[in-house]
């Protein structure tokens, strides 16, 4: 694998335990706890954050990935925790499929980082344009739930 490569997974994987780091103490009535002002819960950011990632590498392959089917009703664009149901994964779920998701990425993709597809909407063609873009898009949803956290113990 290819420095740049090796560094865009240490990026993957250091980002991701920030993440689990800051919701580490959060317990699963927190995480359901929506604030004034918010339109949705850490639940929902976790869940989010895992779908995203495998979205769009299944928009720029067109290839099916590992994420459930039942993550887009729950934590796709546009849904909220109203969409939640008894199958919705827990907090402690969602933790470890987030801890698992960068291995599971890159098992599956590392050999695949630079293949050329067909452009997205955004114009990514490869999986490492894909994985450049959900790391930023975690660190959004990182500042979320670092606030949702302060709201929720303050």
């Amino acid at each position: 694998m290819e420095l740049g490569h090796e560094v865009l997974f240490t990026q993957l994987e250091t980002y991701r335990k920030e993440l689990l780091n800051l919701v580490e103490d959060v317990s699963e009535e927190e995480a359901e706890i929506i604030p004034n002002g918010f339109k949705n819960n850490i639940r929902w950011n976790l869940g989010h954050i895992y779908l995203d990632q495998y979205l769009w590498i299944e928009a720029v392959t067109k290839e099916k990935t590992a994420v459930d089917p039942g993550f887009a009703k729950w934590f796709g664009y546009g849904t909220s925790p109203k969409d939640f149901t008894e199958e919705t994964p827990t907090l402690a779920e969602l933790k470890t499929l987030l801890a698992n998701q960068p291995l599971e990425i890159k098992e599956s993709y590392a050999d695949r980082l630079t293949e050329m597809f067909p452009p997205t909407e955004m114009g990514m063609r490869t999986i490492e344009q894909v994985l450049v873009r959900t790391i930023f898009h975690e660190g959004l949803h990182l500042a979320a739930i670092l606030y949702l956290k302060r709201f929720i113990h303050s």
